[in-house]
């Protein structure tokens, strides 16, 4: 069986609709707290950002996390150094693509975690300027 399967419970095509559930929900969350979305699922070469919006003159790169259960830890938390890594390198490219090296950006997470019926998410955790 596959690790990361076994780890988190649930088939890998559950995983991705719950992904993607969870990154339509923090759009939309974020817009409700003043964020203006530039890009969703922006992908390149070096890979892909879930969410690029702006708060006034800043730039935000914003990484989704979800889980359906926080028994391993809290989905923000699952954003380690490589992760920290690649997301500054493709907001590198990003801003470099689209002429804004100089625009301020901060790097911002939302963890999502399922409620125990599996229907939608009862907890989100969003951390302004995480790394």
């Amino acid at each position: 069986m596959d690790k990361r399967r076994e780890l988190s419970g649930t088939e890998p095509d559950q995983r991705l609709l719950l992904g993607k559930k969870a990154e339509e929900i923090a759009a939309a969350w974020l817009e409700a707290k003043g964020m203006h979305i530039l890009e969703r699922n922006y992908r390149c070469p070096l890979g892909e950002i879930d969410i690029i919006g702006e708060m006034g003159e800043v730039l935000v790169i914003v990484e989704v996390r979800s889980r359906s259960s926080a028994i391993r830890g809290t989905p923000a938390e699952s954003v380690g150094c490589r992760k920290q890594q690649k997301l500054r390198r493709l907001a590198a490219y990003y801003r470099q693509r689209k002429n804004i090296e100089n625009k301020p950006c901060r790097f911002d997470v939302l963890g999502l975690l399922l409620n125990e019926a599996g229907e939608g998410f009862n907890q989100i955790q969003w951390i302004p300027d995480a790394f």
